[in-house]
C-alpha cells in the first residue's frame, strides 16, 4: 500500500521536474536532477534522439566529382530555332562529359540530332545532323577524341513532345549524348 502513494507521489512530482528543468533560464545547472530518470526509462519518452542527421563532409574535389556525376545525368542540349549554335547555358555540362570521355577513353558516346517539325524533311535531316556536329566540335575542343564520338541525325522524325506549340518545338530542337 505504500508503495502506492509512493508511485502516485512520483506521478505528480514528474511533471513538476521536467517544467522546472524546461523553464530555467538562469544559467544554473540543474545536474542530477533528471539524470536518474533518464537512465532508469521514467523519463525516456520525452526525450527523442535523432542518429543518422549529419551528413559526411565532402572536400572540395570530392564535391567537385559529385557535381560532375550529376550534371553528367543530363544528356540533353537544346537549341534556339533555326540554330546549331551550342548556347552558353549548356558548356558546364558538356564539360562534365568531356571530363568523363576524356578519363574513359574506351568509351564512346553516340550524339543524335533533332529538330522541330517546322522546315522540309531534307533541311531538318542537314540540321539535325549540324547540331549534332556542333556539339561534337565543342567536345573535341576539350579534349575528348574524335575516335569516341559517333553522330546520327533523325530531324524531326523522333519529337519529344508531338503537339504543334513553341514550346513542344523548343523541347524538340536538341541534341542527345548516349552512351
Amino acid at each position: 500500500m505504500q508503495n502506492n502513494k509512493l508511485f502516485k507521489g512520483l506521478l505528480i512530482a514528474l511533471p513538476m521536474l521536467a517544467l522546472s528543468a524546461c523553464s530555467s533560464t538562469s544559467g544554473t545547472s540543474t545536474t542530477g536532477q533528471g539524470s536518474n530518470e533518464a537512465s532508469n526509462g521514467q523519463a525516456g519518452s520525452q526525450q527523442e534522439v535523432v542518429t543518422g542527421a549529419v551528413k559526411p563532409v565532402m572536400s572540395p574535389e570530392e564535391q567537385r566529382k559529385q557535381h560532375m556525376a550529376d550534371l553528367r545525368r543530363e544528356h540533353t542540349i537544346f537549341f534556339d530555332f533555326d540554330s546549331y549554335n551550342v548556347r552558353p547555358e549548356f558548356a558546364e555540362l558538356l564539360e562534365a562529359h568531356a571530363t568523363y570521355l576524356r578519363d574513359h577513353p574506351g568509351v564512346k558516346v553516340l550524339i543524335e540530332g533533332f529538330t522541330d517539325e517546322r522546315g522540309t524533311p531534307e533541311y531538318n535531316i542537314a540540321l539535325g545532323e549540324r547540331r549534332a556536329k556542333a556539339v561534337k566540335q565543342y567536345l573535341e575542343g576539350l579534349g575528348v577524341l574524335d575516335s569516341q564520338i559517333t553522330l546520327i541525325s533523325y530531324g524531326e522524325e523522333k519529337p519529344l513532345d508531338a503537339e504543334h506549340t513553341e514550346a513542344a518545338y523548343a523541347k524538340n530542337r536538341r541534341a542527345v549524348l548516349v552512351y
